[in-house]
């Protein structure tokens, strides 16, 4: 039973996807669809920084400056183009490229776990400030005025492809957006079941043992990031469908945001970040209408967060997914064990054999090995894969 568990999962994540998909529109207003629709491109970002850092073992903690970005560079093409087809695409296109910059000097520079998360925060609160200080005729991008801090509130909304005179309703938008999140979860799921996600994992694990095996890590590291960087724009690109551009998409509350999203879905799965990021938004809207109830003036939506935030990282670390998996097979039992958990222990080499380049385990002795003189631990088994 605990081997089909990632199965049931994965059904139960892809039926959930296809009932909102195809029963909200049905029933809801317009407000309830663009709200779902800021909801499932938030979900996007969530599952960028789930990747970079779940897997990968990168803290990005500056995801908001793709996010932004994304959002930027479509609305800039888009009133430059008069279409928005070209201008989706180099929404997706340049944060990537902005990733692959970012990510070359900090991996080829050796930049440590700590300050690799300060250097990304730092980048994202320049773009911050610099876009709010473009106010005036002469911050234009062709025929596009970057807005200041006002943003751009004539943001173009989705075309339908070769027809710019045809808008896409806001029910196409979140059918667009939803259909969108379930393939980037699918597509990351399937990304980490290759050799090149059993690697990133691996180097999430002990970077040094993977080197030692023959495999340049930091381009590893740098296609992962460039992926992540490429989600980040593409959830900017929807969020700009949803609202429209300004400065505070690369603010920090936003990249404060992604991060606690991470840690309350479940940090190293990637159907607890979409979860997580929900129920938060869900939660914040709430408690942004509390202002409005006599005696409930007082409450900040960002401290409750904060709160809840120490709570799951004291008292629930593993995160939602984690939580509700135990509970599952505390529930139904496997019956080989009569209650505990099949945890057999695999071959140290199992999973990354296939991968490496000489076709042979490094049997050598060295200061990391163990006594076995494996290099490579069970990284694939070191920890549970949840949908």
């Amino acid at each position: 039973m605990s081997r089909a568990l990632p199965i049931i999962g994965n059904v139960a994540a892809l039926l959930a996807g296809l009932a909102v998909l195809f029963g909200l529109p049905a029933f809801a207003e317009t407000y309830v669809i663009i709200n779902a629709t800021i909801f499932a491109s938030f979900a996007i970002l969530a599952l960028s920084l789930a990747l970079i850092w779940g897997y990968a073992g990168i803290l990005s903690f500056g995801q908001a400056a793709f996010f932004g970005l994304g959002g930027y560079t479509y609305a800039v093409a888009a009133i430059n183009f008069g279409d928005t087809t070209g201008a989706a695409a180099l929404a997706i296109a340049l944060p990537a490229l902005f990733a692959a910059l970012l990510g070359y000097f900090m991996f080829w520079g050796r930049i440590s776990d700590v300050y690799l998360g300060v250097i990304t925060l730092t980048v994202s609160l320049i773009l911050y400030r610099f876009v709010n200080q473009t106010a005036g005729e002469e911050w234009n991008i062709g025929e596009a005025p970057l807005g200041g801090f006002n943003g751009i509130p004539a943001t173009p909304i989705l075309n339908w492809p070769g027809r710019p005179g045809e808008q896409l309703a806001p029910e196409n938008i979140f059918s667009l957006a939803v259909g969108l999140l379930i393939l980037v979860y699918f597509g990351c799921k399937a990304l980490l079941a290759t050799r090149f996600g059993r690697i990133v994992v691996a180097i999430r694990e002990n970077e040094t043992r993977v080197a030692l095996l023959g495999y340049d890590t930091r381009l590893y590291k740098l296609a992962v990031f460039v992926v992540g960087g490429a989600l980040g724009g593409l959830s900017g690109l929807m969020f700009a469908n949803s609202v429209f551009v300004s400065p505070t998409m690369f603010s920090l509350p936003v990249s404060g945001q992604i991060i606690i999203w991470v840690i309350i879905g479940g940090l190293g799965t990637l159907i607890g970040p979409i979860v997580g990021c929900i129920l938060m938004q869900i939660l914040t809207n709430w408690l942004g209408t509390l202002n409005q109830v006599p005696g409930f003036g007082w409450v900040d939506p960002n401290l409750v967060l904060g709160v809840i935030l120490v709570v799951f990282v004291l008292l629930v670390p593993k995160g939602l997914t984690a939580l509700v998996t135990d509970a599952w097979r505390w529930i139904i039992p496997s019956p080989r064990t009569g209650g505990e958990v099949d945890a057999a222990p695999r071959r140290p080499d199992e999973g990354l054999r296939d991968a490496n380049p000489s076709g042979e385990v490094a049997q050598t002795q060295s200061p990391s090995c163990g006594p076995s003189g494996h290099l490579l631990p069970a990284f694939a088994g070191r920890r549970e894969e949840t949908p």
